[in-house]
């Protein structure tokens, strides 16, 4: 049990140990203090006095220099003559005596002032040492008292201390059994819940089972009024205008290659991208294709989607009803048919598909026929198998007046919500939005600056304005829709 959740006995039992263990430290150190020895210090005396006894007779006796006094005859003359040879000596030496007695002279106030500092210093540092040992004396007994006053606190407080464990006691007692009481409530709420979980569960089996009765008699139902306009000479429904891979009509006759269709391959290269700005695009779509086999890509075009899947040893075929797309993707070792997808859907099995993936397509479809291509996607696919949807958004200003009004072939503008209903409406399990292509930044509109200046109101509702249209005009260029089949 960790310290968060333990009863509080043995948290105040814990606190008195360490409370206890805290003291026994303080004392042992405050003793272990007491006890170191403490030697008195002393600086010592002060220097001797410079020894000055000898300066004045050195002052008296430096002057070694006697000239002889002048004399006549025989005597005269040899006294001169000796003291020509011995006066530049004791010139020499009268000279040295001389600057030798001087340097002494100078070095007595010197001598003096040394003597005078170091004495000075050492009765300073006297005073230091002795207010030093006076200031341990005080800490010590200072320190001595602390003990005595935290113990009357204790006492003080002793009476007050007890009636607040009580206090804590009788609310911890309260809150352990409203913890029990909420225990037993989470637990019957669990049960409750799961009960829940599972009747919602087999609620959601039992919609799919009905959905898919209805979708299965509806298909049926259609079966049964073609059959019955086929004999009476009716023609099928009305199909969409053509564009990459979308037919005008679900008769045969109306997909045959139009000798315009290599117009619309140079419209895509010009205005939706290279291959290599779209390999780059739809790169981001394969991780909800990993692991599947049988990808079919609906209006493949120029095959960027299809050389991703086959880079990945991802087994794929391509469907486009542009004669030139096709020859472009098969020129390349793609497997591409050119067909509509409805026929096409049509004719393949259910549950044959593992994945479904569209860029750029559903825009180009009539609604009839958009729904027609939902519904058979649902009964091709297997149970699990994901369903990809890309378009561009109207939502988006930019995206509709720079993009979707550009390309003659688009029929419908989807809203994304409209998309995602249409998609969940065709037996889906499960449908969101993904938006993509942000705007750039700088593409926006831009808010200005001056928080601070007399204008702030009105720059504060301008900017609140900017945000407003940037949310309407400036969002993302393309969304998908992604779904899973039951």
């Amino acid at each position: 049990m960790t310290p968060e959740h333990e009863p509080l006995e043995v948290t105040l039992l814990r606190l008195k140990q360490e409370r206890d263990e805290a003291d026994a430290r303080y004392n042992d150190a405050l003793t272990a203090l007491d006890q170191v020895a403490v030697r008195p210090l002393s600086a010592g005396p002060a220097p001797p006095h410079y020894d000055e006894h000898q300066i004045t007779p050195l002052n008296q006796s430096c002057d070694v220099l006697v000239t002889p006094p002048a004399a006549g005859g025989l005597k005269g003359r040899l006294a001169a003559f000796v003291w020509r040879i011995v006066a530049p000596t004791l010139l020499k030496q009268a000279a040295f005596n001389a600057v030798l007695v001087d340097h002494v002279n100078r070095n007595v106030a010197v001598h003096r002032g040394t003597h005078d500092a170091v004495a000075g210093l050492a009765a300073a540092m006297q005073s230091h040492i002795d207010e030093l040992l006076a200031f341990r004396g005080r800490l010590m007994i200072y320190l001595q008292q602390i003990t005595a006053f935290v113990d009357t606190k204790d006492r003080d407080a002793g009476g007050a201390s007890l009636v607040v464990s009580a206090g804590v006691n009788a609310v911890a007692d309260a809150v352990a059994k409203r913890q029990e009481s909420m225990t037993a409530r989470e637990q019957r709420f669990d049960a409750r819940v799961a009960a829940l979980a599972a009747a919602h569960e087999e609620l959601r089996t039992l919609i799919g089972v009905s959905q898919q009765v209805t979708l299965t008699m509806k298909r049926e139902l259609e079966r049964l009024l073609i059959e019955s306009a086929s004999t009476d000479g009716v023609s099928g429904p009305v199909g969409p205008t053509p564009r990459s891979g979308v037919p005008q009509a679900s008769n045969a006759s109306a997909f045959a290659p139009a000798l315009d269709a290599y117009k619309y391959v140079g419209f895509e290269d010009q205005f939706r991208g290279s291959r290599e700005v779209i390999r780059q695009r739809l790169e981001s779509y394969l991780p909800y294709f990993t692991g599947a086999s049988d990808v079919l890509d609906v209006g493949c075009g120029r095959g960027e989607f299809l050389e991703l899947l086959k880079a990945r040893a991802i087994p794929a075929r391509g469907l486009d009803l542009n004669h030139e797309m096709v020859e472009l993707s098969r020129a390349t070792g793609l497997d591409v048919a050119e067909a509509d997808v409805v026929s096409y859907l049509e004719g393949v099995p259910d549950a044959s598909l593992g994945g479904l993936f569209s860029a750029q397509v559903v825009e180009h479809l009539q609604p009839g026929y958009l729904l027609r291509f939902l519904e058979l996607a649902h009964h091709k696919l297997r149970p699990g198998a994901p369903i990809v949807v890309e378009t561009l958004n109207p939502a988006c200003w930019v995206a509709f007046f720079e993009s979707f009004i550009r390309d003659i072939t688009h029929v419908w503008p989807l809203h994304p919500e409209t998309l995602r209903y249409l998609v969940l409406a065709s037996g889906f399990t499960t449908a969101r939005i993904e938006y993509r292509s942000p705007v750039p930044p700088q593409d926006k509109l831009q808010p200005i600056a001056g928080a601070d200046t007399p204008s702030a109101d009105l720059i504060e509702t301008f900017n609140a304005n900017v945000e407003k249209l940037n949310a309407r005009m400036f969002t993302f260029l393309d969304y998908a829709i992604v779904g899973t089949n039951a």
